[in-house]
């Protein structure tokens, strides 16, 4: 306040300066300037003084309401963050509660901090995807009964462990929460062909999975090493941008029958599928793969379509077994192309690529 005072004054005082100085100038170097003509224009001199500090004390004024601005915009910033922090940290921590409608809520909370706050998304997605890495067995999956799952029905050394009807319940109250984790996956993957979106890696190495879709989704990096698939899984027109890891992984075993779809689909980079067991039908029609391709020690129990398939980087085959029928008509080879020791079960049809040979066994 005493600067700005300080200002005023000083500016007045220059100002009258002016006035002075201006009317004399003229009266004293221009006779044909009257008295009135010669304050008047000193006045006008004078006023641009004036109007000089008034547009500096404007922009000052401006200058500091900015920083004020930035500042509560950067304490509103900070309790923003704050109250992220708070959230993520509860959701998280109400993963591990007992009761599966609070896992649930959990679960959308923290799809919904991800969607108000996308710099949490991929954190969001290694939180979900580290719950679906969990051990997981289900009375559907298979027979015996895990220590963990609960009371068997009986203890019978010489059969195997059932489940108990509450082993059952509670499986069934973790698959449940387990399918809202994965569908809220796919819900924050950008669409596929959203070039302007980021591409989400996800690691869900040893998970166990039940209809499992990301169709149409944007992924960058996925790892799905030995895995177990159930039921429908659809990966058909993603695009993957980083490498993809399936190896060892199963697709239906157990009792569950598993069909894998990944029609349409483009891999940017590694496509690795070796020792994969395709236990239900699989399909890869139209899939292009423009990385390095590998399918080598992969099972197909049941039926394969691969038609019109493009495989633009150098492709593995060795060693595959089809046992039911396959179909890989149409499919293009753009680069090193490995197929020895391909054996195929004699009584089913087989349509390989040109040139490839396989083993009836």
């Amino acid at each position: 306040m005493g600067e700005r005072k300080i200002g005023l004054v000083a500016t007045i005082a220059v100002a009258v300066v002016v006035l002075v100085g201006v009317s004399i100038g003229l009266l004293a170097f221009d006779p044909r300037t009257t008295g009135a003509d010669a304050l008047r224009t000193g006045g006008l001199a004078a006023g641009s003084v004036v109007a000089l500090y008034a547009l500096w004390l404007n922009d000052r004024r401006r200058r500091v309401e900015e920083e004020r601005h930035k500042l509560e915009n950067r304490r509103a910033d900070l309790d923003r963050d704050r109250v992220a922090d708070e959230r993520f940290a509860r959701a998280v921590e109400l993963l591990g509660h007992d009761a599966d409608q609070v896992r649930v809520g959990a679960l959308h909370a923290l799809a919904g901090l991800a969607r108000s706050n996308p710099d949490y998304t991929q954190t969001v997605l290694d939180v979900l995807c580290s719950y679906l890495r969990r051990p997981f067995w289900h009375h559907r999956h298979t027979d015996d009964a895990p220590a963990s799952a609960g009371t068997p029905l009986n203890t019978d050394d010489d059969g195997p462990v059932q489940w108990s009807r509450d082993a059952k319940d509670g499986a069934e109250r973790k698959l449940q929460v387990r399918l809202t984790a994965q569908r809220l996956i796919a819900d924050l993957l950008p669409a596929a062909g959203d070039e302007a979106a980021p591409a989400y890696d996800l690691d869900l190495t040893n998970a166990s999975l039940e209809y499992f879709d990301l169709s149409d989704r944007k992924v960058g990096t996925l790892i799905l090493r030995y895995g177990m698939l159930f039921s429908d899984n659809n990966f058909s027109r993603c695009e993957y941008h980083g490498d993809v890891w399936f190896t060892g992984t199963a697709v239906g075993a157990g009792r569950l029958y598993g069909r894998f779809r990944c029609d349409d689909a483009v891999f940017h980079q590694r496509a690795w599928f070796p020792g994969v067991e395709f236990n239900g039908r699989s399909s890869f029609r139209r899939t292009r793969f423009h990385g390095r391709t590998r399918f080598a020690d992969s099972r197909f129990a049941d039926s394969v379509a691969m038609e019109r398939a493009e495989f633009h980087g150098p492709a593995d085959f060795r060693s595959v077994r089809f046992e039911h029928d396959a179909d890989l008509s149409g499919t293009t080879f753009h680069d090193e192309a490995q197929h020895t020791d391909i054996t195929t079960s004699p009584d089913r049809e087989v349509v390989l690529p040109d040139g490839w040979k396989a083993v009836r066994a």
